[in-house]
């Protein structure tokens, strides 16, 4: 095979992978909506989260609740893992959109790290405190309960700030595809819809607690990204299977000796 003919092989098996990527994307975002559905099925509900007593004590009783808060947290990894695919996907080169790309990637990062230690905190922190404030003599009762407070503050602390770090990240991400136009724009003003519901979702947390008024703005920002994925994985089966990376260009995921190997 010609030297010629080996970098056209190349350019395009990278373009096949860029593509699947593009579907790959997309799919991390259903499917981690639809295992976030199904784990939140098994949370206890019905009982209002600032009604501590009442809600401790649901807690309690419940058997699963350490593998339904890992169940939620690999689902939340999935979306987010879904979201770092898809600022590689955009294949950003340089300049100020790249440094975006890149400020999105570490945004996701942390949003991820503070997801689970929201889940660490919530599914076995919270679940030992208020095990032992249910199950402590009347005496020690008032000590127990004003310890499984401190955690759900601590959770709720976290919860806030996750969310604003997703809000962050989806709209960072919207921008950019407005700005690239490298993927239908729609895409891109749903995930900015989701990501002011995170962050009006994330201050809410931060000033009221779990509280009700909070959960319109945390389901328009679960639901706008899975719809923004399906739109996607509709967009990937519609687009060519190659196209041609211009020469010389680094994406913002790719390394500097990769770039080398496929200019």
């Amino acid at each position: 095979m010609s030297t010629t003919q080996a970098t056209s092989a190349t350019q395009q098996g990278r373009l096949v992978a860029d593509r699947k990527a593009l579907v790959l994307a997309g799919a991390l975002g259903v499917i981690g909506f639809i295992a976030l559905v199904v784990a939140s099925a098994f949370h206890p509900s019905g009982i209002d989260n600032n009604n501590h007593p009442a809600v401790f004590a649901q807690y309690a009783q419940s058997v699963g609740w350490t593998a339904v808060h890992l169940a939620e947290f690999a689902a939340m990894a999935i979306t987010i893992t879904g979201l770092l695919v898809l600022f590689c996907v955009l294949n950003l080169a340089d300049g100020i959109p790249s440094l975006g790309a890149r400020i999105g990637i570490v945004s996701a990062g942390v949003a991820l790290a503070l997801t689970a230690v929201r889940f660490a905190v919530d599914g076995v922190v919270l679940k030992r405190a208020v095990d032992a404030w249910a199950g402590a003599p009347d005496p020690e009762k008032a000590a127990r309960f004003a310890n499984a407070e401190t955690v759900r503050w601590l959770e709720e602390a976290i919860t806030s700030y996750q969310s604003f770090l997703l809000g962050l990240t989806l709209i960072l991400l919207a921008a950019l595809i407005v700005w690239t136009a490298r993927v239908p724009r729609p895409i891109a003003y749903l995930l900015a819809l989701g990501g002011v519901g995170y962050v009006v979702a994330g201050w809410i947390v931060g000033v009221a607690g779990l509280a009700p008024q909070g959960a319109i703005p945390t389901y328009v920002a679960q639901l706008a990204p899975v719809i923004a994925s399906i739109y996607l994985l509709i967009v990937a089966w519609r687009t060519p299977r190659f196209a041609v990376k211009p020469a010389g260009e680094r994406y913002a995921c790719e390394p500097a000796s990769e770039a080398r190997l496929l200019s």
